[in-house]
C-alpha cells in the first residue's frame, strides 16, 4: 500500500499511526498541495492507493487499514460521536489556516469564516467536557482528536490553557513512541 501526504497533516498522521499500529506494510511518499491537485480527484492528501483501489478521504483509508489488519475501527456511537466531532473541528481550522495563510482572509473580514471559528470554540468547549483514556492505549476517536489538538498548537492556532482534558488527553498521547514518532514535521 502507497499512503501520500504531508508530515504536517493531521489527517495523514492519522493513517500513519494506523499503520505503525496495525504493523501492516506501507510505503508514505511524502507530496505538496501541488502534487496532490495532479494525483488525488479531491486535490488533498491523504491519498491510498493499494492496487487497484483508490481512496481519497482519511476515514476511509483508516476503515480499509483496519479491515485489512483484521481489526474494528470506532466501536460504539460515542466514539463515532467524537470522532466526526473532531473532524469539524479540524475542517473548520484547515479553512481558517489556509484562507489566512494563501489568501488573507480572516474571520474578521468573513461572515463565513465566523462561524467557523465560533464552531471551533463552542465545539473545543463541548469536546473538553468529554471523558478520555486515562491510560494508553487511546481510541480511534481519541487518536483523532489528539492529532487535530496537536497539529492546532504546532500550527499556534489552539492554546490548551482553557481546555485541561485536552491538555491531558495530548499529553498521555504524547507517552505514546508511535504518536511521538509521528509528530509534525517541517
Amino acid at each position: 500500500m502507497e499512503l501520500y501526504g504531508s508530515y504536517t497533516s493531521p489527517f495523514v498522521r492519522h493513517c500513519r499511526i494506523a499503520f505503525l499500529q496495525t504493523e501492516l506494510d506501507f510505503k508514505f511518499i511524502e507530496i505538496d498541495a501541488t502534487q496532490s491537485a495532479e494525483l488525488s480527484p479531491t486535490k488533498k492528501v491523504p491519498l491510498l492507493i493499494d492496487c487497484e483501489l483508490q481512496l481519497t478521504d482519511s476515514t476511509s483509508i483508516l476503515t480499509h487499514i483496519y479491515e485489512v489488519a483484521g481489526e474494528e475501527f470506532l466501536n460504539d456511537v460515542e466514539e463515532v460521536e467524537l470522532y466526526h466531532m473532531a473532524n469539524t473541528l479540524l475542517d473548520a481550522y484547515v479553512n481558517l489556516f489556509m484562507l489566512a495563510k494563501f489568501d488573507g482572509i480572516t474571520p474578521e473580514k468573513s461572515i463565513y469564516l465566523t462561524r467557523q471559528q465560533q464552531r471551533i470554540e463552542s465545539g473545543l468547549v463541548a469536546i473538553n467536557n468529554k471523558k478520555f483514556s486515562q491510560a494508553l492505549p487511546l481510541t480511534h476517536a481519541e487518536v483523532r482528536l489528539a492529532a487535530f489538538v496537536d497539529w492546532a498548537t504546532y500550527r499556534e492556532l489552539l492554546s490548551l490553557n482553557d481546555y485541561p482534558h485536552l491538555q491531558q488527553l495530548l499529553t498521555l498521547a504524547n507517552t505514546d513512541p508511535i504518536f511521538v514518532e509521528t509528530a509534525p514535521k517541517g
